[in-house]
């Protein structure tokens, strides 16, 4: 790990804790400046549709401008920016403002760090390093648990954006100064986006993409917090644990994932295994909504561990892709990933209020995951035609 991997791991640190805080700040924004759950689930949306339609822009950067000013300048301006005007906000309309700056700036981290492994590093070893980057970073989730609840109950939660639009601001600077980019690819050879997109096995791997991280992004990142409280009358304290055993999960998910297709000599059916359990276990959740918060804690947590397969997709989808496209081809992934997770922060809250109407907050919540459990299954079902490869 070179210095400059240290900072864009460090740096992916922050943008998961962002994608993920607001689940936490909840119950005090609500009081403070009139954001209710469809509003959070707005911005939280806003977020993960920004960070996706950054991809394109980023992945062009990366294979013309390199890692080092792509990441630096955006997590600068976007990622310390926003945290700033998230300190300031006074209704829900600062906080959509602040995410979707939030989103800019985070956008480039991990897949800076993507590029550098795939232009410097052996392709057998890529879901490994992958997932121990994306378990590693994974610790923002742990940051925006249990620890941010400790921070607004002793600093206030303006105090604490304050102090985490600082950070971000340091953590820039330094991946301009220690990053540094690898040797560009022929630039002989052309190409672009279009020339991903007509790869016939991308799209399979595409599918699974869109609907792998949307469930557990969207129940850590913003309806453990509304279920728990709701159903089961929970208070920031417990809601902080809960997320905290959730993110745990999700590390040790990247963690155990990442050098499994090196174990079984396959990508495909990791792959599928993982995200067939994630699918049950959301199932679970619709079944069983409550009688157990301990038992809808620990489904939940199953749904953040088993869903823990997205450094092996993003594998398997750069192993069809060109050298002197790696860094559209990451990216290209990566959309997908994050546009399926926006999309469904969009969809969740308007739908949610739908599914409350003349429903108990437990039978809302059970229909709402067991949407989500359907969509990956759906995505199982056309992810299973895909072909396998782990070169």
């Amino acid at each position: 790990m070179t210095p400059g991997m240290i900072f864009l791991v460090l740096a992916y640190v922050l943008s998961q804790f962002y994608r993920a805080f607001l689940a936490v700040l909840s119950p005090v924004l609500g009081v403070e400046i009139g954001a209710g759950a469809e509003d959070l689930a707005m911005a939280s949306g806003l977020w993960f549709v920004v960070f996706a339609a950054m991809q394109i822009p980023v992945g062009w950067a990366l294979d013309h401008i390199g890692p080092r000013l792509t990441s630096s300048v955006l997590l600068a301006v976007g990622g310390a920016g926003g945290a700033a005007i998230m300190a300031m906000a006074q209704g829900p309309g600062w906080v959509a403002v602040a995410m979707m700056l939030i989103g800019v700036g985070c956008s480039p981290v991990l897949m800076a760090s993507y590029y550098i492994l795939a232009r410097d590093y052996p392709a057998a070893v890529f879901a490994t390093f992958a997932g121990v980057i994306l378990g590693t970073g994974s610790l923002g989730n742990i940051g925006a648990a249990l620890p941010l609840a400790w921070a607004v109950e002793s600093l206030g939660w303006r105090a604490t954006m304050w102090g985490m639009a600082a950070v971000t601001l340091l953590i820039a600077a330094a991946l301009a100064v220690f990053v540094r980019n690898p040797a560009k690819a022929d630039q002989s050879q052309k190409g672009s986006l279009l020339d991903l997109l007509k790869i016939p096995a991308l799209w399979f791997i595409l599918a699974i993409m869109f609907v792998n991280y949307a469930p557990a992004a969207g129940i850590r990142g913003l309806w453990i917090a509304p279920y728990l409280g709701d159903v089961y009358q929970a208070e920031i304290g417990r809601i902080g644990t809960a997320s905290l055993v959730m993110g745990l999960a999700m590390i040790a998910g990247n963690f155990c994932f990442g050098p499994l297709d090196r174990v079984f000599g396959t990508r495909k059916w990791v792959i599928l295994a993982g995200n067939l359990v994630s699918g049950l276990a959301c199932l679970a959740l619709w079944a069983w909504p409550d009688g157990s918060e301990i038992r809808s804690i620990a489904v939940m947590a199953a749904v953040g561990f088993f869903g823990a397969t997205f450094p092996v997709i993003i594998a398997h989808g750069r192993s069809f892709v060109p050298p002197h496209l790696v860094g559209r081809g990451v990216t290209l992934l990566n959309l997908f990933g994050i546009g399926g997770v926006g999309i469904m922060q969009f969809a969740s809250g308007p739908v949610f209020a739908r599914l409350s109407v003349g429903a108990t907050p437990a039978e809302a919540y059970s229909q709402l995951f067991g949407l989500f459990g359907l969509m990956i299954l759906l995505g199982c079902v056309v992810y299973l035609f895909s072909t396998d490869r782990t070169g």
